[in-house]
């Protein structure tokens, strides 16, 4: 293999390795020489720039002390990647101040841009440069994948996507920069202090995708001090008197409404600043998993795989949907044997009046939110295996399926005992009880779950490879070949959809029937305090670097939380309306009171 990577002598003065390729180990020798050549000569035969620049993409085994090449670097020269970022659409601020589609042949008219100026794209552009163009390297006249005659491929097909479903193909990851992840690591959470978070040092690093999360967690975060800032007092003076809650739900149905509207504004002025709001949405290619007979799209005019929608729709009516309606009805099964139990606490207690009887009366609500952390995530794996098994063809649609299935499923196992507590037994003082040991108990097993188990998993892998690979931790340089087998080795990442989930939880936790107890928010400023600190110790050491994903909002999740809002709207009304104080104002006209919370919500 030695001779074949003779013309590439030509770039190892420059050549800045920026994703890696780990092959199956075993890949066949042709196969290897196929897939690279493609990548290096992606468009010599053809394309606006062919004649401008020959060779796409620059690619280079990474030699390991057994000798094995399955692992390839894949970086780009400066040229490439400008035009990469015009076929992206990357938005970029100009001379005066406006932001525009980036175009090579406007290069000038661009702020900081000059030909010798190789930080005019951050490194998690560039990254999603070249993941674009190796997502987009296409067949042309092959039927198989050569060396493997049982993987077949097709005009047009994604040769990246079919080297992934077939096993062929490993992983690509982008590697960190040591030294700037460094950097990142001390400004970020590397010392304790009050003040904001670095967003636009994790855009540059991480991409939009993840920095609007943590700009969505800093801003939920201060947002829930004024509702923090009044519970206290509010707890502390009005502790025993369960009724007097009609102010503080007041401000909670305001507040609930507001603090969304204003992150919208701030979510904008973000994604302007960061070129992502103008940014065109780019064609959606099917999703590696999608199979069915081939055909031709009739949009593109490609032949790819098609599947009838009618048969679709027959999985997701006739098998997902009882089976989500079972699963619900399973969480309400459970959530009455939780009441069985708090009675039987309650007679404990009555019948002894002791300190452990009073403790005893805890149990039950610890036991239950244990509980539905665990059903919590066996259902996530099972609406993750429906949905892939409806075989939607776009990875929005497939997104937008899950997150419906678990958002609901969530929804019912999480509030549903709070709602039957609030508005069947009217049991205030039992709902404060279950509101406080749930948000607590769930925050708790979160934090363990998502952060402190997979650090101490890679502290102890780290351990265990100490004698040839270096640990992150020292100040040491490491080698290339160190650090990649480090990184291969780390977890992935899989998005946001577990950290917006945990956040959506807790705003319903304090949205809902805070007002029954103030302390709600102060619990869940104290734990968003620790969750940004974990979540940027787990992205920068226990996990691998993510591809950066440009993005303009939250996406569904604006929706997810607004929906969320509307149900804390009619909820404090109505708890307005069932106050003491409220019914005192309409002692002969129950109607009245009813007409009256309909017309405030």
């Amino acid at each position: 293999m030695a001779e074949s990577w003779s013309f590439l002598d030509t770039f190892e003065s420059n050549f800045r390795p920026l994703v890696v390729i780990e092959l199956a180990k075993g890949t066949k020798e042709e196969t290897i020489e196929w897939f690279t050549e493609r990548i290096v000569d992606k468009k010599a035969n053809g394309g606006e720039y062919s004649m401008i620049f020959c060779a796409q993409l620059l690619v280079k085994p990474l030699v390991t002390e057994n000798g094995d090449e399955n692992i390839y670097l894949v970086g780009a020269s400066h040229l490439r990647l400008l035009l990469g970022a015009e076929s992206v659409g990357l938005v970029k601020e100009c001379n005066d101040n406006s932001m525009r589609t980036f175009t090579y042949s406007s290069r000038k008219t661009f702020k900081d841009f000059a030909d010798d100026n190789h930080d005019f794209l951050t490194m998690a552009e560039c990254q999603y440069i070249i993941k674009h163009e190796l997502e987009n390297l296409r067949a042309k006249d092959e039927k198989i994948i050569p060396g493997y005659p049982q993987v077949k491929l097709y005009p047009g097909k994604s040769i990246v996507r079919r080297l992934l479903t077939s096993g062929i193909l490993v992983q690509i990851f982008p590697l960190h920069n040591t030294e700037e992840l460094k950097k990142l690591r001390h400004s970020w959470y590397g010392r304790v202090k009050v003040g904001y978070q670095p967003l636009d040092e994790i855009r540059c690093y991480f991409g939009e995708t993840i920095a609007l999360y943590f700009g969505f967690l800093e801003y939920f975060t201060f947002a829930l001090v004024p509702m923090a800032v009044i519970g206290i007092p509010y707890y502390v003076f009005a502790w025993e008197d369960y009724d007097k809650y009609v102010m503080f739900a007041t401000f909670n149905l305001l507040w609930s409404t507001v603090i969304l509207e204003v992150w919208k504004r701030i979510c904008a002025i973000m994604t302007y600043r960061w070129g992502t709001l103008l940014m065109k949405r780019q064609f959606e290619e099917p999703r590696p998993g999608f199979h069915g007979v081939l055909g031709i799209n009739p949009i593109t005019g490609r032949e790819e795989p098609v599947y009838s929608s009618i048969k679709r729709q027959i999985r997701i009516y006739l098998v997902s949907l009882p089976f989500v309606c079972l699963c619900l009805y399973f969480s309400l099964y459970v959530m009455m044997i939780y009441f069985d139990l708090e009675q039987w606490a309650l007679d404990y207690h009555e019948e002894n009046e002791s300190t452990f009887s009073s403790l005893m009366l805890f149990v039950p609500s610890i036991i239950y939110a244990v509980v539905i952390e665990i059903m919590n995530r066996i259902y996530r794996y099972a609406a993750e295996f429906l949905t892939s098994w409806e075989n939607h063809r776009l990875e929005s649609s497939y997104q937008n399926h899950l997150i419906l299935k678990v958002l609901v499923f969530n929804f019912l196992n999480c509030f549903a005992s709070l709602f039957y507590i609030a508005f069947v037994l009217f049991d205030m003082k039992l709902l404060r009880q279950s509101l406080a040991t749930l948000l607590i108990t769930s925050q708790i097993l979160n934090q363990f779950a998502e952060s402190l188990l997979p650090y101490w998993l890679q502290k102890r892998h780290k351990k265990r490879l100490k004698k040839r690979v270096c640990s992150l931790k020292t100040d040491t340089d490491l080698s290339l070949v160190e650090q990649v087998n480090l990184e291969k080795e780390m977890g992935t990442y899989f998005g946001t959809f577990d950290d917006y989930l945990e956040l959506f939880l807790q705003f319903g936790y304090v949205s809902l029937f805070s007002c029954v107890y103030p302390l709600a928010a102060v619990f869940a400023v104290l734990n968003n305090i620790t969750e940004i600190y974990s979540d940027a110790l787990k992205m920068c050491r226990v996990y691998k670097r993510p591809f950066a994903e440009p993005t303009a909002n939250i996406g569904v999740w604006q929706l997810a939380f607004e929906t969320m809002s509307v149900i804390s709207v009619v909820t404090n009304c109505i708890l307005i309306g069932m106050s003491p104080q409220v019914n005192a104002l309409f002692p002969d006209s129950k109607m009245d009171l009813i007409l009256t919370v309909a017309l405030v919500e």
